[in-house]
């Protein structure tokens, strides 16, 4: 229930275009959505671009079936696809694609109907396309692959495990010693083959027993760990195309493979040395990409701890430069218990000093096994074998978070460990550290704070919020001076329509520029540059933002999974622009003189916008509530577009809608916003049924697509298509009054509307889940003006659920009430009557609407006793409700025939109260526990094949 980040999760796929109709419009009459065709839309995912622009790859995926990938070449139209392709990778020359190929979905379904064990469920492939050629070649049983970043000629894949035989055949094969060999091998899991393949001659080599590998940046060379139980065990390297060799042998494990940039330098850790110990501790080696690997760090190293040792969980990385090895330290292991000890007895002991209560405790458990601390080895760049000449460690349990920096002798850290327990009732607050190599002293700069504080990427500057709305603030490194950057400038830097009792958030920070020179920081409107040591500001947007209402924010231009550390000052900045007024967006460029270009505005929004690394080739997505968001690409002009996807042309197949801005003005005499959604064939003459959906903010998703898929939320498109209007108001609160603040705002939104004469006033209904659900509970206590309402996921009594559990975290949901969503903005024994008056439970016996929830066994975010006690007591008042659990699912609906499900009885409650449809057998006699979930939807849910067949 986090504010204003809600998404329609049938709806908002990845990658979000434009307002031009589509192509494939037809004329001619057009057919209602039915529940039938969700399975066949399909989203955009993936998507990528060559190096030089000219071919864009993506993944076609339908929302239950398999996807298909596709590669299109951006200056012919030419085409080549693969059945379930996914994850694709194109080679850094452009000529080959390398995707995973997923199992048959049909295969993947029978398997885990039938409960099979997941290592003997259909496995994923690999499959490589040369663009030239048109040549595919493909493998089954594939784990992962890896393609070198700056190599263009090789492909390694590691394969899956060989099917386990069955267990009756394993029992006749294996001795009764080779089973005990087995079980003191355990630790150990066995590898499988590595497959390295030259993409220029179809030629492969390949390796046994792999475990992990991993390429040289250049493609140089490959290193990989092996596992089979035997001396052989180890680091190997080789060419791609040449003979392997060993780095260290013998039994044991090994693990954190890493390869600095240059190629020079490979480094793991290994227990080998103590393996056959009972409590063996990992050891640190480093190797040059030409000699054998060295242990440069043990558990007697000068520097590690007392009492720790190398741990096997840390993550081990180079400097960008290769001067520094980054690690993980723990306590060294103990050995485990004998078979002999008694376990341990199940009971917790909840402490009131425990920083965590035992419920986060649960949750971080398998985590806190693995927690480390990051530790520095400080490596030798004399001679060709590279040396250790200092290990320090930096990383701590009272300071457990350090950043690992690329090339500055500065690095970061952070500490929540003094404020843990008022993650339960206030906010996460930390206080952050420098960290000076080569010496590894540390000082704290910023204390207490509740946003993230950042070290800049030359490793000068610390920039930080203050919790006190004070502003912006930097702190040099060089000589500790603290500058506010902001405070003078006569703008807020925080959100100007905050309204929870925490303090407001800042707008962010669009980054650096080379060499620390400035900083880039948001208000609501502009873009701002700031000198760190406060002696210049300026805004890179001119003013125009705030004086045209259109919000400015700074569009990286990287290719995905590729990000470049600085703002580059050498070319103009690109800008995404959302005018606030009407939602229209689309690009800007500014120049660093001043300049400011308008590239493109259209009613739709513009999003997902990326550039070819080596080309003046952009992509980038439209999308209206009417207009699915395709793939376009331009030049750098942005001056004609070119769509080039055309995801769901049966689309045009079906009535849809219209989706507009609304004004209304609230109970307190406040101007709003709604969004207003018409059916296509809307006739103002006409009375229609209108459909509320309700959280807080949603207007800023006005042209945002809407799938027809199913969902534990009302799907708008599937709603106008069968002749519905929607509202969606906007929601302002005022702390303490929650309950209230959505009265205020709802029941006026729906007022504006009836006014307008086309909303028959005896059919309203509304729906809302989570957040929604509570607002729409405490509506129906104080309104009797809809006819039907759907509340999931609800919180009926403020007083109980402020001492619950969101379980999902294991945190208590006390700070909700007194500083973010649920907003009373204190506890229970400071304002008790608040929390009556805004608890539904209290007032149940207003309440005159048929009522419907959602509420499941696994909630993780709102315990669902609290659905309970609302529905009981409807029952215990003899008052129409219905209440939906579907057995292991959490606060949404994540299962497909869940889904499904809920959202063809939410369908038939609706449409039977506001349409006039057939009342639904389920809510005439309900189910009996034996026979749950024995209606038969298949019919329902018919394919457009099928129907077509």
């Amino acid at each position: 229930m986090r504010r204003r980040h809600l998404r329609w999760s049938i709806a908002f796929v990845a990658l979000t275009l434009t307002w031009t109709a589509p192509a494939a419009m037809q004329t001619g009459a057009k057919r209602p959505i039915t529940h039938d065709v969700y399975d066949s839309w399909r989203a955009i995912q993936d998507s990528t671009l060559s190096r030089d622009g000219v071919w864009l790859v993506y993944v076609l995926a339908p929302q239950d079936g398999d996807g298909e990938l596709v590669m299109r070449n951006v200056r012919t139209g030419a085409e080549r696809r693969h059945a379930r392709g996914r994850e694709p990778v194109v080679t850094a020359d452009g000529r080959f694609v390398i995707f995973a190929v997923a199992p048959l979905d049909t295969e993947l379904d029978k398997a885990k109907k039938e409960k099979k064990k997941p290592e003997e469920q259909p496995k994923a492939g690999v499959g490589m396309v040369n663009l030239e050629s048109g040549d595919v070649f493909t493998a089954d049983r594939v784990k992962s692959f890896k393609v070198p970043e700056e190599s263009s000629r090789y492909v390694a894949w590691l394969h899956e495990p060989p099917a386990a035989p069955r267990k009756d055949d394993q029992k006749d094969r294996a001795s009764s010693s080779e089973q005990e060999k087995d079980k003191a091998e355990k630790k150990n899991e066995p590898g499988t083959d590595l497959v390295i393949r030259d993409l220029t001659t179809g030629t492969n080599n390949t390796v046994s027993g792999v475990t992990d590998y991993a390429w040289a940046r250049d493609g140089s060379l490959i290193a990989y760990t092996v596992s089979t139980v035997s001396e052989k065990d180890g680091v190997y390297v080789q060419p791609p195309a040449g003979s392997q060799r060993a780095l260290l042998t013998g039994k044991g494990r090994y693990k954190g493979l890493a390869i600095d940039q240059a190629g020079r330098q490979i480094a793991f850790v290994s227990d080998r040395d103590e393996h056959n110990g009972p409590a063996p501790r990992f050891d640190l080696f480093l190797a040059s990409s030409s000699g054998s690997a060295e242990k440069i760090v043990g558990s007697t190293t000068g520097g590690m701890p007392p009492g720790f040792s190398v741990s096997e969980h840390g993550r081990v990385v180079f400097s960008k430069d290769g001067s520094r090895l980054f690690f993980g330290t723990a306590p060294a292991p103990k050995p485990e218990p004998s078979k002999d000890a008694p376990e341990p007895l199940k009971v917790d002991l909840w402490h009131w000093k425990d920083p965590f209560l035992q419920t986060v405790q649960k949750v971080r458990a398998e985590s806190d096994k693995k927690e480390n601390f990051v530790a520095v080895a400080l490596l030798s760049a004399k001679g060709t074998t590279p040396r250790l000449t200092k290990m320090i460690q930096l990383g701590s349990e009272e300071i457990p978070d350090v950043t690992v920096g690329e090339g500055s002798e500065t690095l970061f850290g952070r500490s929540d460990l003094p404020y843990r327990q008022l993650t339960s009732w206030d906010g996460e607050y930390n206080d952050y550290y420098v960290f000076n190599l080569p010496d590894g002293s540390k000082k704290r700069l910023v204390q207490k704070s509740g946003f993230d504080a950042r070290l800049s990427p030359g490793g000068g500057y610390v920039l930080y919020y203050t919790d006190d709305n004070d502003g912006w603030h930097s702190v040099r490194l060089s000589d500790g001076k603290d500058v506010n950057l902001t405070g003078r400038l006569g703008v807020p830097f925080v959100e100007e329509d905050w309204d929870t009792p925490a303090s407001p958030a800042p707008y962010g920070v669009a980054g650096w520029t080379e060499g620390d020179r400035s900083v880039l920081i948001y208000d609501r409107y502009d873009v701002w540059e700031l000198k760190p040591d406060g002696s210049g500001a300026r805004m890179v947007t001119g003013g125009v933002g705030r004086g045209q209402k259109i919000v400015f924010r700074y569009q990286r231009q990287d290719a995905r999974g590729e990000s470049e550390p600085f703002i580059k000052t050498s070319e103009p900045v690109l800008l995404t622009a959302t005018d606030d007024r009407t939602k229209d967006s689309g690009l800007y460029r500014a120049s660093w003189d001043g300049q400011l270009t308008r590239l493109m505005m259209v009613p739709a929004a513009v999003a997902n916008v990326r550039k070819a690394k080596d080309a003046d080739v952009y992509v980038f997505t439209q999308s209206r509530f009417d207009v699915f968001p395709d793939l376009w690409v331009s030049d750098g002009s942005f001056s004609a577009p070119k769509k080039i996807s055309d995801a769901n042309p049966q689309q045009a197949q079906f009535r849809w809608g219209k989706a507009e801005l609304m004004n209304y003005v609230n109970a307190d005499g406040k101007p709003l916003r709604a969004t207003l959604i018409k059916p296509d064939d809307f006739d103002p003459t006409k009375k229609y049924p209108l459909m509320v959906y309700i959280y807080e903010q949603l207007t800023q998703n006005l042209h945002s697509y809407a799938a027809p898929a199913p969902s534990h939320r009302i799907n708008p498109t599937r709603y106008a298509s069968n002749g519905y209007v929607i509202l969606m108001p906007d929601i302002v609160y005022d702390t303490g009054y929650p309950g209230e603040s959505a009265e205020k705002c709802v029941v006026p939104a729906v007022h504006t509307v009836v006014t307008m004469g086309f909303i028959d006033p005896a059919r309203i209904g509304i729906q809302g889940h989570s957040w929604g659900g509570y607002q729409i509970t405490h509506l129906i206590t104080r309104t009797n003006m809809f006819r039907a309402v759907e509340a999931g996921a609800s919180v009926s009594n403020m007083i109980s659920a402020y001492g619950g559990i969101r379980w999902e975290t294991g945190r208590s949901r006390a700070f909700q009430y007194e500083k973010t969503q649920s907003r009373i903005g204190a506890p229970p024994w400071s304002r008790p009557l608040q929390f009556i008056e805004n608890s539904p439970i209290f007032w149940v016996e207003k309440v005159q609407t048929p009522y419907l929830t959602m509420h499941n066994d696994e909630d993780g975010a709102v315990p669902w006793y609290q659905g309970i006690e609302f529905f009981s007591a409807l029952r215990r008042l003899g008052k129409e409700a219905y209440l939906f659990n579907y057995n292991g699912e959490k606060h949404g609906l994540t299962q497909r025939e869940t889904q499904k499900h809920f959202t063809v009885h939410m369908a038939e409650f609706f449409d039977y109260y506001l349409l006039g449809q057939p009342r639904p057998e389920w809510m005439d006699k309900g189910v009996r526990y034996l026979d749950r979930g024995t209606r038969d939807l298949s019919a329902i849910y018919r394919t457009a094949t099928e129907d077509k067949d």
